[in-house]
């Protein structure tokens, strides 16, 4: 359809009306040939919005629970489950799988919240400006699903107890992950810049995750699975182009995945 006709044949030639949607035309286009979402780094700040909204509501109904600001820094677990948390029990027993999306976006703390969404503004708008926003999103949520599921394995088979698990640090090390072996293929003197410093993050996060008692089988789980995308992920403009479709409809996929677990959480406020 030509916008500009069908503005003009309502006499609206030039109104406001016809800009926003000649400029979100320009933007669906550019997402389908692999570019980003209104500019550099978009879907990182929507990502953060996310992150920073749920924790203050989550802060917010502590409060009016009587629990002081102490859901600020230290977040009890029925706080933390009511916001998304994973508890595996709940996800198997009473179908919530949509836990495995959200709890990527729930967080223990202030410190918790505040270290990961650094991570996420430092290295999110590089990765999503390199691949474009489809596949940002991609990366970013299967890699938060390969992340829970190797906690699924390692809370089974080795800890033999069920526990609470939230944050976004499984998406991140799925980003670093992804970094390392992405721009490893790249090549040239910048990208393994890159991957250098990628590998320079995992291994420290690795070692405090360790020292914290952090769930380093979701880390592990999140980095092996951004890896695999940057093995997989097509470098030249004709395996992008092939690709393209697969890409942007896995991309489409996550991106209503995500919004349907995110309302799937607020309807369980309700019922």
């Amino acid at each position: 359809m030509d916008v500009k006709d069908f503005f003009d044949r309502l006499g609206m030639n030039g109104s406001r009306w016809q800009w926003r949607v000649m400029r979100w035309e320009r933007q669906l286009r550019d997402l389908r040939s692999g570019g980003t979402l209104n500019g550099t780094g978009s879907a990182t700040r929507i990502l953060l919005g996310i992150n920073l909204l749920l924790f203050a509501m989550m802060v917010i109904r502590g409060v009016f629970a009587g629990q002081g600001l102490s859901p600020l820094f230290n977040p009890d677990g029925y706080l933390l489950v009511r916001f998304g948390a994973q508890y595996w029990p709940l996800a198997i027993v009473e179908g919530e799988w949509w836990r495995c999306i959200t709890y990527a976006f729930t967080h223990g703390g202030l410190i918790h919240l505040g270290f990961n969404m650094m991570v996420l503004y430092q290295i999110g708008p590089m990765i999503e400006a390199e691949i474009g926003t489809l596949r940002f999103v991609s990366l970013y949520v299967l890699t938060a699903l390969t992340a829970t599921l190797a906690g699924l394995g390692w809370q089974a088979f080795y800890l033999g107890q069920w526990v609470t698990v939230v944050g976004a640090s499984g998406s991140l090390f799925g980003l670093i992950g992804f970094a390392i072996t992405y721009f490893h293929r790249v090549g040239g003197t910048t990208a393994h810049t890159w991957r250098n410093q990628m590998l320079r993050w995992a291994a420290i996060a690795f070692v405090f995750g360790l020292v914290i008692g952090a769930d380093n089988a979701g880390h592990l789980g999140g980095a092996v699975g951004g890896a695999l995308f940057g093995l997989v992920l097509p470098l030249g403009i004709r395996g992008r182009q092939v690709l393209r479709p697969l890409f942007n409809g896995l991309g489409v996929a996550c991106i209503l995945v995500t919004v349907a677990s995110l309302l799937m959480l607020v309807a369980s406020w309700l019922f």
